[in-house]
Parts: C-alpha cells; sequence; structure tokens
C-alpha cells in the first residue's frame, strides 16, 4: 500500500475536503460592534453602549423590583423603530397592557405571545423576525422535547440553551427575566449564568424609590458600571445625577453621617455612609450592616479598637449605606471608619467635608483609584474639604484636600478647622 505525506495530501488538487457544520472566519472580516440602542440611556450604559446582535442577556431580581416594567420599557423603546416580541408565561395579554398602560409605553410597538412553550416562542420568531425577544421568565417556560416541569433544572438550561442558538443563528438579541432565590442568586441551574452573555442584577429595597442595575457578567463590556432609577407611578426614571439623589436628605448636623466617594465603573459616586454604636448587654455585640459587606466591617471595627483604642466591644454596631445601593469598595473604609467614630463620640462630621481611602490592618490610609475625579465631583457637589490618602491628589476643583497617612489623622483632621498648608493644587489627572 502506498502512503502519501501529509503535507502531499493536503496539497493534492485530486482530494475534494467536505466540511460539517460553521466554517473559521476571519476576525477583521466580522461585524463591527453595532448595537441596538434604546431609548433608556442608563440600561445602555451597563450594557457597554446598548444591545448587542445575537446577544442573550439574563436580568434577574427579587420579585417586585421592577424587572419587568424596565424590559418593557426597554422593549418599547426598541419597538418603536424595529419590531419586538414580547412572550410571557406569567401574564396575560391584558395585563401586559394594563402594565404598559401604567408605565405610558407605546403598546401598538410591541407584539405580546402568552405562552410556555419555547417552541411557539421560536416559530412566532421565524414568522415576525423581531430584532429583540423577550422571555419573562426563563423558569416558567418549557421545551416539549425535555421532560421535567418548568422551573426544573434540565428545563431552565435547555430552553436557555435553545434560545440562545437561535439568537446566535438568527443575530436576534434576546433578553431573559429571571427569578432569584432568597439568598438573591440567580434560581435554576449555575450554568444558567455560563449560557448567557450578559448577567444583569436588579437590586432595591420595594419601600424605597432607588433601584440599582449593575452587570455581574458582560462579555461585551465592563461590569463595574450601574444604572440608578427611581421607581415611580408610572414606571422607572432615570436618575442621571445619582449622587445628588442620594445625599439630598441628608441631616446635617447628624453624628454618625459621612459623605464618602465611591467609583461604580467611570462614575463617581457620592453616598451617605451612616453609622450607630449603642451600649450592649449581650455577651455578643451584635454588628449589623446594610450595603456594606459585613466582613469589612468586622475588619474595621477590630483597626478602631486596637489601633485607637475605641471601646467598641461593649456596644452594638449598625452600619448603613443611603439610598439602597450596596457598595463593596474598599474606598468607602474611612467614611465608614469616621462615621463609627462620630456616633461613638455623638459629635457630627462637619457637613462640607467628604472622604474616601482604604484603610490597612495597621490603621494606614491608603490610595484609590481615580482619586482626583472623586475631589471633583466632590467639589461640584458642594464640598469643600476632601480628606483622603496621603500622596498628591490632582484636582482642578477649589476643594481642600487633607492629605492623611493613619485612620487617626484623618479622625484629628475631620474635626480640626480648615488649614491653607494642607490645600493641594493642580489638574484633574490624578
Amino acid at each position: 500500500m502506498e502512503t502519501v505525506p501529509v503535507g502531499a495530501r493536503a496539497n493534492s488538487s485530486n482530494h475534494s475536503v467536505e466540511t460539517r457544520g460553521p466554517r473559521a472566519a476571519q476576525l477583521g472580516a466580522t461585524a463591527n460592534g453595532e448595537r441596538y440602542r434604546t431609548s433608556i440611556g442608563e440600561f445602555d450604559r451597563v450594557l457597554g453602549g446598548g444591545l448587542v446582535p445575537g446577544s442573550v442577556a439574563l436580568l434577574a431580581g427579587d420579585p417586585g423590583v421592577g424587572k419587568s416594567t424596565l424590559i418593557l420599557q426597554v422593549a418599547a423603546g426598541i419597538g418603536s423603530t424595529d419590531p419586538v416580541l414580547y412572550a410571557t408565561a406569567e401574564e396575560s395579554v391584558s395585563q401586559v397592557d394594563q402594565r404598559a398602560r401604567r408605565v405610558t409605553v407605546a403598546r401598538d410597538d410591541l407584539l405580546v405571545l402568552p405562552t410556555e412553550s419555547v417552541e411557539a416562542i421560536i416559530d412566532e420568531a421565524n414568522l415576525r423576525q423581531p430584532r429583540l425577544i423577550v422571555v419573562d421568565s426563563i423558569q416558567t417556560v418549557t421545551l416539549g422535547s425535555v421532560d421535567g416541569g418548568a422551573g426544573s433544572v434540565v428545563q431552565v438550561r435547555e430552553s436557555a440553551l435553545a434560545l440562545t442558538r437561535y439568537a446566535k443563528e438568527t443575530g436576534t438579541a434576546v433578553i431573559l427575566i429571571g427569578h432569584v432565590t432568597k439568598d438573591g442568586n440567580v434560581a435554576g441551574p449555575r450554568t444558567l449564568e455560563h449560557i448567557v452573555d450578559v448577567v444583569l442584577q436588579m437590586e432595591g429595597d420595594r419601600q424605597n424609590a432607588w433601584r440599582i442595575l449593575r452587570a455581574a457578567k458582560n462579555r461585551f463590556g465592563a461590569t463595574d458600571e450601574i444604572g440608578v432609577f427611581a421607581m415611580e407611578d408610572h414606571g422607572l426614571v432615570e436618575v442621571p445625577n445619582p449622587s445628588a439623589a442620594f445625599i439630598a436628605e441628608r441631616a446635617r448636623e447628624a453624628d454618625g453621617s459621612v459623605i464618602g466617594v465611591a467609583l461604580e465603573g467611570s462614575r463617581p459616586l457620592l453616598v451617605e455612609v451612616q453609622a450607630l454604636t449603642a451600649p450592649t448587654t449581650l455577651t455578643m455585640p451584635r454588628r449589623t450592616a446594610n450595603g456594606l459587606d459585613i466582613n469589612r466591617v468586622h475588619l474595621l471595627i477590630a483597626v478602631l479598637q486596637r489601633r485607637l483604642g475605641l471601646a467598641l466591644g461593649t456596644h452594638d454596631v449598625f452600619a448603613n449605606v443611603i439610598g439602597g445601593s450596596r457598595i463593596v469598595e474598599p474606598a468607602l473604609d474611612l467614611a465608614l471608619a469616621l462615621a463609627i467614630v462620630s456616633s461613638h463620640r455623638a459629635e457630627p462630621i462637619p457637613p462640607d467635608l467628604a472622604v474616601f481611602g482604604e484603610i490597612g490592618l495597621n490603621g494606614e490610609v491608603r490610595g484609590v483609584p481615580r482619586a482626583g475625579q472623586r475631589v471633583v465631583e466632590a467639589g461640584r457637589l458642594g464640598f469643600r474639604r476632601v480628606i483622603a490618602a496621603g500622596r498628591t491628589i490632582r484636582s482642578a476643583a477649589e476643594v481642600e484636600v487633607i492629605a492623611v497617612h493613619s485612620v487617626r489623622e484623618a479622625i484629628e483632621a475631620a474635626w480640626s478647622r480648615p488649614s491653607p498648608m494642607r490645600r493641594v493644587t493642580a489638574t484633574s489627572h490624578g
């Protein structure tokens, strides 16, 4: 038997090669990053500029937080120029119509399909050729070829896979609305979050008007941007200046209240950090955090006790971020530490002061990224003093930047009079 070298066989013109499935594509010849803009700028910001054709996004959140309301407004924004298919397994057409009337969106631009069948959704999409498909919710639809009831692990996984295949094959954008567990995690199999391209989480308390939209996963953009909304009678309203909204109702002469400057994506965000210390008779004092990492709260309490001798072992400590947002950035360490000291001393922080900085275990204050932007944002909202880490912060704002190296220095500076010797001036690139 004659053997033929592999190279010779590959180069021979006498042999045809059959291919199965998709062919390899050169990256330079692919699409140029087109996105579908919605009428909601905060939603587009979180996505990185809008919906990507053929992408699948999963929106999760607590019941009643406003997921369906937001997506109905998004669908109406795209539906004003392109067809949108809204598949609902939880509501009838009349119920969706009533909600659309309440949030005052254009109802004539939406195609509503009340069904639990994934096959029916795909068949209707093939007929209508929509630009966007909304499925409300992924835990309530089923695939006929798969055993198990709606919401089961296999049904959720296979239904998501079928809709994802359709999105990739046709270039149709798909948004899946999902439920969450008591722990705040997306309900269903963990693979669901791996199947989709984008995972959006909507946060907020139903007793609070603020809603925060953030991306936990985004294959087409950053995951650190947030969108801020206010829940009104006529639907969700964008909050273009969340810093001013979050601190608008601050009690200026109250102890335990400090304005911290966080960074969410490219947006500096001023938030009110509150702390309350109260004597306790319990053997183990309570430590409670709302909107903050409880482990970070424990760490800062330990630093204040060990490095400053603050007697917190016999006090309950409660910490809170106003506005219903959850901030995990270490830049709020200094704000929380000063809020605890302020409450423990019963001495208010001066109302024209904002702070930011990370605190180490030795009580040192460390620098954080984009310090200059934070200072500018504080100055724009009327704050005239900022306490931050002891390095040159370049800012064009008319703000006195007080450079500190430790928590002890920060405490001394917070209750001291403004000093021209501590003023830092430069440009705004720091």
